[in-house]
């Protein structure tokens, strides 16, 4: 017996593991959480950060958004801001100017208001917007079923609005809204449009709006005082920083802004936040797997555990099979298989967990499976149980027939 065939010890190894059935499937389980919570956990944490980066873009990557109220590019040192120094619908007309703004590719001013929306008994309060045709290819926000308003709608001061999916849903149920009458407020506006569905619910549904000309909402609903924002669509993502800059100077100059410690505006720029996003996701994700990552390492302990105990309990037998003449390396590969084994068995049964898991919705979001994650997990728990399982089979081919032979 001075040799012995792989077919032999993988016998051996099989044999051993059926021999104690309950401790080997709870060493298997420990290695299947371990698999399965590093795959899952990373698609969590990919899917997440997927749904981040859907939910920036589809605002625009190169959309930039011009806030009332100092705290972009530093605070009012004294806290207040004059009347000239608001957002104004000359400043917004301003950073039109294709001289001074060469990658400016649209302005659209907006004044915003929370109204209560009613048709025919139904009732609903969302957010009013008025602004410029060119809002809905800025933000993005293209139109489901009918139209948007028109530029000549903005000049007359038109009564007509485009209305959300969640206050169509609220109002109208099922029907079709176009060409209905709703009353905004007090005044009655005519339906001519509805938004394309953008995803998302609940407190901050951007389904919820209703957006009308800029003439006709302040007319009716906010008045003719400062803007609420401006939003600007750069001629291209590669332009976005320039944009930004001939937006600074040119509201800085319309606004007598000498200093940014002294600026009454904010920008947000879309393409940065995507990209800090993304980073701060990526991280968490990391962060995920990592944690996940113990686990397998708890699932090696319990393999080297359940194998030292195996040696233990098998020593006689160990004995044996030496004095007969099994080479120091059959004994070794038995051991070594059996641990390989558990890992093996537990990665591949945490690798369907894992994918079984990926088609629910965990925490609200919806996980993607990172392909590199099953290889990369797979790898990890084969590496774990050679490694987890070497001491304990090194100790058992160690161990010395006469010895083994007098073991109870």
């Amino acid at each position: 017996m001075g040799t012995v065939s792989a077919r032999e010890v993988m016998r051996f190894a099989l044999s051993g593991l059926s021999a104690n059935k309950v401790r080997s499937a709870l060493t298997t389980l420990g290695v299947l959480i371990g698999v399965g919570s590093v795959i899952l956990l990373i698609a969590v944490g990919n899917g997440s950060s997927r749904q981040i980066e859907a939910n920036i873009e589809a605002l625009g990557t190169n959309t930039l958004t011009v806030f009332s109220g100092g705290a972009g590019r530093g605070a009012s040192q004294t806290g207040t801001v004059s009347s000239s120094q608001v957002l104004t619908l000359a400043a917004a007309t301003a950073l039109g100017s294709s001289l001074e703004a060469p990658d400016v590719a649209s302005v659209s001013p907006e004044v915003g208001t929370s109204e209560t929306i009613t048709y025919e008994g139904s009732s609903t309060t969302s957010s009013v917007v008025g602004t410029y045709p060119s809002y809905f290819t800025a933000t993005n926000s293209p139109v489901g079923t009918g139209s948007t308003f028109t530029s000549a709608d903005l000049a007359s001061a038109a009564k007509t609005i485009v209305l959300g999916q969640t206050v169509v849903s609220d109002l109208f149920g099922t029907a079709s809204p176009i060409g209905a009458v709703v009353q905004v407020g007090s005044t009655q506006f005519t339906v001519v449009g509805v938004l394309a569905n953008k995803g998302g619910s609940g407190f901050n549904d951007p389904n919820d709006v209703a957006v009308a000309p800029l003439t006709t909402v302040q007319q009716n609903l906010t008045g003719f005082g400062a803007l609420s924002s401006i939003v600007v669509q750069a001629t291209s993502p590669s332009t976005v920083a320039d944009a930004q800059a001939e937006i600074t100077s040119i509201l800085d100059q319309q606004l007598g802004i000498t200093s940014a410690s002294q600026a009454t505006y904010r920008i947000l720029n879309q393409s940065q936040l995507l990209t800090t996003r993304t980073a701060t996701s990526k991280t968490f994700t990391v962060l995920l797997g990592a944690v996940a990552g113990i686990s397998l390492l708890v699932g090696g302990i319990g393999i080297t555990n359940i194998m030292l105990v195996t040696v233990t309990e098998r020593t006689r037998e160990i004995g044996i099979r030496k004095a007969l003449g099994a080479p120091r390396g059959a004994i070794l590969a038995q051991f070594l298989a059996e641990a390989t084994l558990l890992s093996l068995v537990g990665g591949l049964l945490g690798v369907g967990l894992a994918l079984a898991g990926s088609r629910l919705t965990i925490v609200g979001v919806h996980p993607a499976v990172v392909p590199a994650s099953i290889p990369l997990a797979l790898g990890v728990a084969m590496a774990i149980g050679i490694f987890f399982g070497g001491y304990p089979a090194n100790r058992a081919a160690s161990l010395r027939p006469v010895e083994a032979l007098r073991y109870e």
